[in-house]
């Protein structure tokens, strides 16, 4: 078992190796071929340039970004949900005592249960 556990370690540091060298060519393959973009004089200047060439020969001399979506918010959808009174003071007291909006305590309820679901019915398949 040991010896299996190694070899598919050995195998799997192979391939990372492999790929990096491909990656390491084609990053050379890049930079020969990139071309820059000029420094413009005006914006006369940079349209005509821009009227002949095509910008995807430029794709290589921009800087990738990271873009940090999480605090996007996601789409949501207005419901109209019927509780019975007693429920909707409970949760309302619990949402004061918390200092939190009830529809948020809401949301954060049904979120947990359902990520509570859906972690049972996958440990359960």
């Amino acid at each position: 078992m040991f010896l299996q556990l190694e070899t598919k370690k050995l195998e799997l540091f192979q391939l990372d190796l492999k790929a990096k060298k491909k990656e390491n060519i084609m990053q050379k393959k890049i930079t020969k071929h990139s071309k820059s973009i000029p420094n413009f004089k005006n914006e006369d200047e940079e349209r005509e340039f821009w009227s002949s060439h095509d910008l995807t020969d430029y794709l290589d001399s921009f800087e990738p970004i990271i873009l940090d979506l999480s605090h996007l918010k996601p789409s949501t959808q207005s419901i109209s949900l019927r509780l019975p009174s007693y429920l909707l003071m409970r949760i309302k007291q619990l949402a004061n005592s918390r200092d939190v909006p009830y529809q948020s305590l809401m949301k954060i309820f049904l979120a947990e249960r359902v990520d509570k679901e859906l972690q049972r019915k996958t440990h359960n398949v």
